[in-house]
């Protein structure tokens, strides 16, 4: 009788954490890693990131409800979403523009309302890509719609983002991402060179 108590009362432990644990992924914080190298170079392939997913308030899943609130996303952050070609898939990208503004690029260089704006974040190497470039240099204008967001990689010439598929509903917006919390380079020769030790803890700007 003792041991079914005691063995009733650790499933019950189990249970409790792992139902913190889900509303913990759900509403409040969720670990990714990058696989790809769009987002260069403000994240690298093997960068494991954390996503606060209650910055823009709650989302509640199936429905893309979002309750309670009190921020949106803006231009600068690096948000994770759903894929709008593939609901199983989850991306990261940069807010570029948001509902109401024109979105142009010229040259390279992002206009928003026919005016250029300052980015520190983005860069075209010429050098990856020299056909698929003339296609990437320049885009739009786009007016962005009701409730969406026009969203890029960093990594201009190796990005497939709103230039290609479309606008975000942020609705599918699942957080923003803020922390690199591990970061490992499979590509290195040396196993003392793997972990990038330098990156961790580092903000996503």
């Amino acid at each position: 009788m003792f041991n079914n108590k005691k063995a009733l009362q650790a499933l019950k432990t189990i249970v409790i954490v792992i139902l913190i644990a889900l509303f913990i992924r759900t509403f409040v914080v969720q670990a990714f890693d990058i696989p790809s190298g769009s987002m260069q170079p403000t994240l690298l392939p093997g960068d494991y990131i954390l996503v606060s997913k209650f910055i823009y308030g709650i989302r509640i899943p199936f429905v893309n409800i979002r309750m309670f609130s009190y921020k949106e996303p803006k231009r600068g952050d690096v948000i994770v979403f759903i894929y709008p070609k593939d609901p199983s898939k989850d991306f990261i990208k940069r807010v570029i523009g948001v509902q109401g503004e024109t979105v142009q690029i010229i040259e390279g260089k992002i206009y928003i309302n026919n005016m250029p704006i300052p980015d520190p974040w983005g860069y075209f190497d010429k050098r990856e890509s020299p056909g698929f470039i003339e296609t990437v240099e320049n885009f739009g204008p786009v007016v962005v719609p009701d409730r969406s967001l026009f969203v890029m990689g960093d990594n201009r010439n190796d990005s497939e983002d709103s230039r290609f598929w479309g606008f975000v509903p942020p609705g599918d917006v699942l957080g923003k991402a803020f922390v690199i919390y591990f970061s490992w380079n499979g590509k290195a020769e040396n196993p003392a060179g793997k972990v990038r030790w330098s990156r961790i803890g580092e903000l996503i700007r």
